[in-house]
């Protein structure tokens, strides 16, 4: 089996409207139309410059719903990780992450630099800019055994704030 990409992932959450509102305003995706008719409770969201048909379902269960207890107390998936084309799109989205609160956590892990967020239900997510392979070195490679702190300004002065990364590892040169 030939594993392309994540192409979706789908979601359950306390309450529609208030996830499909962090997801388009915070991260901006997109409704797309594809509910099926009479089914209600579900939206469909697709990422800005995604090629897939639709890159988040969003399922409510309705406001009585747990947080999620995956990694603490149940087995479960910690977080799914989207990428960025540039450093000063992660920059940016840094910035709209901590506006809304979202923002959990930052890390450099030597061949991709990563931000952590969270939405309104506590799901956990990860947007991550990777090195190009034409600009990995030994000291970005032999990094990834370790967790830095993430100094984005560092890295958009090292690699460039309009640099493409992931040519070359997740998307053929």
């Amino acid at each position: 089996m030939g594993i392309h990409r994540l192409n979706h992932a789908v979601l359950y959450v306390s309450d529609l409207a208030r996830s499909v509102a962090f997801y388009r305003d915070v991260l901006g995706f997109r409704p797309v139309e594809m509910t099926p008719d009479g089914f209600r409770g579900a939206t469909f969201l697709q990422a800005p410059d995604s090629t897939n048909d639709h890159d988040l379902g969003l399922f409510e269960i309705g406001a009585a719903a747990g947080r999620s207890t995956a990694g603490r107390a149940t087995v479960g998936l910690y977080h799914l990780a989207w990428e960025v084309d540039t450093l000063d799109e992660l920059a940016a989205t840094a910035e709209r992450l901590a506006e809304a609160g979202a923002l959990v956590g930052s890390s450099d892990h030597g061949t991709t630099k990563s931000l952590y967020g969270q939405d309104p239900d506590g799901l956990e997510f990860e947007v991550v800019w990777l090195i190009p392979a034409d600009l990995l070195d030994d000291a970005a490679l032999s990094a990834r055994k370790r967790i830095g702190r993430l100094d984005l300004d560092r890295e958009r002065q090292r690699y460039g704030g309009q640099t493409r990364g992931g040519v070359g590892i997740s998307i053929p040169a």
